[in-house]
């Protein structure tokens, strides 16, 4: 027996061992997850199987182990950015963006680019399960459209601007097709989870991963020591992004030993309701008041955010320092030149 037939009934073994009930599932290997992931990016596996196999993977609950295999599917399938010889931050935030709160990812994301470190962030257009606003489209709100580049002009982008957004329709677009299961699913299967810590590059990569349940994150740093990524942080962030709220204490886990940070932007001034994504609010206007580093609804926010990372990643010795610099480089028109070259690198940049 040969061909899709072939691996279709390979898949079985994989679906019933995950598939067999609470008593009697087995956990998959590594190599058996990747396998298994292959399989339903190739589309080997029938669409009742891969269905079936995503609700059943998100009842028995991933491990370390089968996450970490999935990951090397992706590596193998997917695109990788070559090294740029450079440390990479890497924004990991949910594909199904934003429903309750501002998303301030791209001012912070700016902000770091300024002050000189590279920053990829990846997603993908409006998705399931929330259907909410994803970072691509807070992107093009500031006139910066990062969809339909060929990898190749991402690379250069990357080199010249120090920013960068893989865009999963153009550029992993087997992954993007299992969209369409988290749709009629109406849940997130584990698939969901390597949106928090892909991290497609070659060189040497900080993984910022966003979660909202602790377990989450112990199965984050369990999944990445298996892949060797040492320098990760996890944020317990706004709707599970990278995004640190002000309105309860900010947890930031990283470190070996690993540790947390419990950081209060009330303690520096920066604290209050988190800035609510529906209207009165023009979340463009709002991004652009900042840029020009007019305070408005979003001024606070921005500051606690940029600030945090630019100390967190070692732009700046204290956290005081670094809310000092992120405001000094919104008010000194820092961060609105990055964008105008930004604007110009993509303006250069060929489209498919």
């Amino acid at each position: 027996m040969g061909g899709a037939l072939g691996m279709s009934q390979m898949f079985r073994e994989w679906l019933r061992k995950v598939g067999s009930g609470t008593h009697t599932h087995q956990d998959l290997s590594r190599d058996e997850a990747a396998s298994a992931t292959r399989q339903m990016l190739l589309g080997e596996a029938t669409p009742a199987q891969i269905g079936a196999f995503l609700i059943a993977h998100r009842i028995k609950r991933p491990t370390a182990a089968e996450l970490a295999g999935m990951l090397d599917a992706y590596d193998d399938l997917g695109p990788t950015l070559p090294d740029l010889g450079v440390p990479l931050v890497i924004l990991g935030n949910p594909y199904d963006g934003r429903t309750r709160t501002a998303p301030l990812t791209v001012l912070t994301s700016l902000v770091i680019a300024a002050a000189g470190r590279p920053v990829l962030m990846h997603g993908s257009t409006v998705c399931p399960t929330k259907y909410g606003l994803p970072l691509i489209q807070v992107w093009q709100m500031l006139g910066i459209d990062w969809a339909g580049r060929s990898l190749t002009a991402l690379v250069k982008v990357l080199e010249a601007t120090r920013l960068g957004l893989l865009y999963l329709p153009d550029h992993f677009p087997e992954a993007e097709a299992m969209m369409i299961y988290r749709d009629q699913l109406g849940k997130r299967p584990p698939l969901a989870t390597l949106e928090l810590m892909w991290h497609p590059y070659e060189g040497v990569a900080h993984v910022v991963s966003g979660y909202v349940h602790p377990p989450t994150e112990t199965l984050i740093r369990d999944t990445l020591a298996l892949r060797a990524v040492s320098h990760l942080t996890t944020i317990k962030g706004l709707e599970g992004s990278s995004d640190l709220p002000r309105n309860r204490a900010a947890i930031v886990g990283f470190g070996e030993p690993w540790s947390h940070l419990v950081l209060k932007a009330l303690e520096h001034g920066l604290g209050g309701p988190e800035i609510a994504l529906q209207p009165p609010l023009d979340l463009g206007q709002a991004t652009g008041e900042v840029l020009a580093g007019r305070p408005g609804v979003l001024w606070e926010a921005a500051l606690w955010n940029a600030g945090t990372y630019l100390w967190h990643l070692g732009c700046c010795p204290t956290l005081a320092e670094g809310l000092a610099a992120a405001e000094v480089a919104f008010q000194s028109g820092q961060v609105a030149n990055h964008l105008e070259i930004l604007r110009g690198a993509l303006a250069r940049s060929p489209v498919l």
